[in-house]
């Protein structure tokens, strides 16, 4: 039978509520589930037991390198379980970071295992089974949740509660059915993983537009020490008026990446002109374009790049290369 790497981190999915033991460990999770010794040889590793809305880019680059050991000692696939709130950046993080030699997923539940229809040994066995088959081996790093398999470049979070959270705006890429998972489509492996992590996290911040903005808050983005900042604009990549000269003089001194508040769609490029606050207007004043990443997994990105120590130049032709297609 293939040998499975469990990395638990904690979560919904490892919580028991208010009790001595709050947060069990990845061999607990395993022991929940018999029928996993007919499927795969499992090994675990608690590497984290918090909420995932503490855990750190720093946490996860860390997590990275003890996968890749892993991978290195022959492992058949990694298993990662955590909180859902962070999984789509976590799990980009992760594809960004690990050169794809053997399946690599990521769970967790909606349901802690005190509530009814707890979701966790549910998505956790899928996971397994997705791991042990190697049906995603070579396509980077996916999310298994509900019997789906997402993408995680383009996975998302989009419910509080639903068991059926995580959505993709192309869809799932796969599914489990009978206990046997299937691929529908092959994203391809052309990422660019060449990191090589020079520093600890640096701080970047992530700016959301809305109706009326002015962008006051934008003028202390240097002074409050943050070495980039990644934008949500509104619709294809749009401010108003009044935060254009803010955001020119930025991108002279920081890297500041447009996305899109709307979740869905490209960075639009050359559609509105002749206005300030357009997407040409703020592309022609060095605001580099996120292109199809939406601005959670924008800021993933840019940390890195900056981690890297990548140049400014450097930073604008990787986000080019996002432009071209990737399924």
């Amino acid at each position: 039978m293939k040998k499975i790497h469990i990395f638990s981190l904690g979560g919904t999915i490892a919580y028991m509520g208010d009790t001595d033991k709050p947060i069990v460990t990845g061999e607990d999770l395993v022991q929940g589930l018999p029928e996993i010794s007919n499927i795969a040889n499992v090994i675990t590793t608690s590497f984290r037991q918090i909420a995932s809305s503490s855990l750190s880019i720093d946490d996860i680059v860390e997590l990275s390198r003890e996968i890749v050991s892993a991978i290195d000692s022959g492992v058949d696939g990694i298993v990662i379980t955590q909180g859902t709130d962070t999984i789509e950046e976590t799990a980009y993080l992760l594809d960004l970071l690990i050169e794809p030699k053997v399946p690599i997923v990521v769970t967790g539940a909606m349901r802690n295992p005190n509530l009814r229809g707890a979701d966790g040994p549910a998505n956790l066995l899928a996971s397994i089974l997705v791991a042990a088959s190697g049906v995603t081996k070579g396509i980077g790093v996916v999310v298994v949740f509900n019997d789906e398999i997402h993408c995680s470049r383009f996975v998302r979070k989009a419910h509080t509660q639903n068991v059926a959270a995580f959505q993709s705006e192309c869809g799932p890429i796969g599914w489990i059915a009978e206990g046997i998972p299937y691929l529908a489509m092959r994203p391809n492996n052309e990422l660019n993983r060449s990191f090589k992590i020079e520093t600890e996290e640096v701080p970047i911040a992530l700016y959301t537009v809305s109706l009326g903005d002015d962008g006051r808050l934008l003028t202390k983005t240097k002074d409050l020490g943050f070495k980039g900042i990644v934008i949500e604009g509104l619709g294809g990549g749009h401010v108003p008026t009044s935060m254009v000269e803010t955001l020119a003089d930025l991108a002279q001194e920081i890297p500041v990446i447009l996305a899109s508040r709307t979740g869905s769609g490209e960075v639009l490029t050359q559609t509105y002109r002749g206005y300030p606050g357009s997407e040409t207007s703020l592309l022609s004043k060095g605001l580099i374009s996120s292109g199809w990443l939406d601005g959670r997994k924008s800021r993933v990105l840019l940390s890195l790049l900056l981690m890297s120590g990548k140049t400014h130049q450097e930073i604008f032709e990787y986000y080019k290369h996002l432009s071209k297609p990737i399924l």
